[in-house]
C-alpha cells in the first residue's frame, strides 16, 4: 500500500481493537467527534478502515490500542500505507468510571490521546528478524517451563516411591537419573503401585528427554538469528544468546523508536527512582518496566560481578563508600542498560568497547 495525499481538514483517528472486530473513530483538530464505525479484523477490513478514515480528511495520525496484541497487524498495515501510528494505553479505571466504557468511547479516547499529545509511543514494527526471535523464544520458554515441571514431578514421585525404586536411583546426578528412569520396565500389571510408579517415572523422564531435544533445536535456530540481528550486543561482557534474545525482543525491530538511553532504561525498569526526603538524598530500585528485560540485565550484572575484574573493583569501591548491595546493583544495571542501548542502536560497522566502570546513578 502506498501513501496518498488527501485534501480536506486534518483529522486524527483512534481504534479500539478486539479479536474479531476493530472500532474506529475520527476527530478534527479541536477534538470534535466526527464519526465512528466498526470493521472486521481482516486484511480487507483494515484497508476499508483506512479508506473510511481518509474519506473524512487528511489523516495526520492514528492511535491504536494494543499494537502488541489484537492491533499488531492493523499497525503494520497502517504503517505500510505511510500513516503515523501511535501506541495508546487503554483508559485508566478513573476515566472509565467517569465517562463509561464502550467501543466508540474507547476509540474516541484513543484519538483524543494522540491529538492532545498524551499518547506519543511509537509501536514496535514487528516485521523483521527480531520478531522472528521473539516468537521462537515463546516456544523455547514454554519448553523450559514444561521441562522444569517434569523434573519437579519426578522428584516428587521419588519422595514417596517404594524404597527399592528410590535406592536404585539414589545419589546420581540429574542427567544420569533421567537416563535411568527412561529405561525402566514397569511390567504389565499396573494395578501394583510399584509398577504404576515406574510407568509414570518413565513417561516423565522420556518427556524430559524430548523437551531437551526441542530446546536444543530451538537454541540452534535462535542463535544465528540473534547474531544476525545484533552482533555488537553479543560482544558485550556477560551477554549470551539467551539474554541478548530477550533484550532484542523487548527493544523490537525498530530500537530507534527509543529516543535515548534513558528511555531504554525506563523500558527495562532500571531508571533510578528518586527516594529523597529532607536531608536524605538517594534513589531506589525501579519496579516498573519490562520485567523480562530487567531480569536479562540482572543476569548480565551478576555475571560481571563474578567474572569481570573492573566490575568487582567497582563493587568493592562503592561498598567502602557505604552503598548497599541493592544500590550497587541498581547502578550496575543502569550502566549495563547504557551498554545495551548503544549496542542495539549502533550500525554494523560500529563496535562498543567497554570503558572503566563509572557511577551510573
Amino acid at each position: 500500500m502506498t501513501s496518498m495525499t488527501h485534501d480536506g481538514p486534518q483529522i486524527t483517528g483512534g481504534v479500539d481493537t478486539h479479536g474479531l472486530t476493530h472500532h474506529a473513530a475520527v476527530i478534527d483538530t479541536v477534538g470534535r467527534h466526527l464519526a465512528d464505525r466498526e470493521f472486521p479484523a481482516t486484511i480487507r477490513g483494515y484497508r476499508d478502515l483506512l479508506a473510511w478514515m481518509r474519506s473524512h480528511g487528511t489523516l495526520v495520525a492514528v492511535g491504536v490500542e494494543g499494537t502488541g496484541a489484537y492491533g499488531a497487524e492493523l499497525a503494520r498495515v497502517l504503517t505500510a500505507a505511510g500513516v503515523t501510528v501511535v501506541d495508546v494505553d487503554r483508559p485508566d479505571r478513573k476515566t472509565r468510571r467517569m465517562k463509561g466504557k464502550s467501543d466508540p468511547i474507547d476509540a474516541y479516547a484513543a484519538a483524543t490521546a494522540v491529538l492532545s499529545g498524551r499518547a506519543t509511543g511509537i509501536p514496535k514494527s514487528r516485521d523483521g528478524v527480531v520478531e522472528a526471535v521473539r516468537v521462537l523464544r515463546i516456544a523455547r520458554r514454554s519448553a523450559v517451563k514444561a521441562r522444569t515441571q517434569a523434573m519437579n514431578q519426578i522428584r516428587g514421585l521419588l519422595v514417596s516411591a517404594p524404597a527399592m525404586l528410590r535406592e536404585h536411583v539414589a545419589g546420581i546426578d540429574r542427567a544420569a537419573l533421567i537416563r535411568a528412569l527412561a529405561r525402566l520396565r514397569p511390567g504389565g500389571d499396573l494395578s501394583r503401585p510399584l509398577a504404576a510408579t515406574r510407568a509414570s517415572l518413565r513417561r516423565l523422564a522420556r518427556r524430559h528427554q524430548a523437551l531437551d531435544e526441542e530446546i536444543a533445536e530451538l537454541d540452534a535456530e535462535i542463535g544465528p538469528l540473534v547474531k544476525q540481528a545484533a552482533p555488537t550486543l553479543l560482544e558485550l561482557f556477560g551477554v549470551g544468546p539467551e539474554t541478548a534474545g530477550q533484550l532484542l525482543a523487548s527493544a523490537g525491530d525498530n530500537p530507534e523508536r527509543m529516543r535515548s538511553e534513558g528511555a531504554f532504561a525506563h523500558l527495562a525498569g532500571v531508571a533510578p527512582i528518586p527516594a529523597s526526603s529532607g536531608r536524605t538524598h538517594r534513589h531506589r530500585l525501579n519496579r516498573g518496566g519490562d520485567r523480562a528485560a530487567n531480569n536479562a540485565l540482572h543476569t548480565i550484572v551478576l555475571t560481571r560481578m563474578r567474572f569481570d575484574a573492573r566490575t568487582r573493583a567497582y563493587v568493592e569501591r562503592r561498598t567502602k563508600e557505604g552503598l548497599s548491595k541493592k544500590d550497587i546493583m541498581r547502578c550496575l544495571k543502569r550502566f549495563a542498560a547504557r551498554d545495551v542501548y548503544r549496542a542495539l542502536t549502533s550500525t554494523p560497522t560500529e563496535r562498543i568497547t567497554q570503558t572503566g566502570i563509572a557511577p551510573a546513578a
